[in-house]
């Protein structure tokens, strides 16, 4: 069996992408449930990739009618995979942002002491 570029590249990425999702599990940034249906997305594009034939069994049931269809489903995975990352920096984003503002408030609101260690009414740099 010859595997062509596209057999070994697509698989690997695959790999990438799952090993990254279950990286973000054990960071507790998602859950297992999102990250067992990008394990099963991911494992279908690298299965694809591998054996192609195998689409043929798929035809029937998914009304994917020829192997060149394996190439748009995975650069929809790309864009996908694209798109969750950039949803994951944006939630890290927002949660930084909100820690930073109510640190802020505190100090203003001379509920906590300041980086100067007064009282928090002139050290309000977070």
């Amino acid at each position: 069996m010859t595997l062509t570029p596209y057999q070994i590249v697509v698989p690997l990425l695959s790999i990438v992408a799952m090993v990254y999702a279950w990286n973000l599990v054990m960071r507790q940034k998602k859950t297992i449930w999102e990250v067992v249906l990008w394990t099963l997305f991911w494992g279908g594009i690298a299965l694809i990739a591998i054996f192609p034939g195998t689409l043929s069994y798929l035809s029937a049931a998914t009304g994917i009618k020829s192997q060149e269809n394996a190439v748009i489903v995975t650069g929809l995975g790309i864009l996908f995979f694209l798109v969750f990352y950039i949803i994951i920096r944006i939630e890290e984003m927002e949660q930084r942002q909100t820690r930073m503002i109510r640190a802020l408030a505190l100090r203003e609101a001379g509920l906590t002491k300041g980086n100067d260690g007064t009282d928090g009414t002139k050290g309000t740099d977070v």
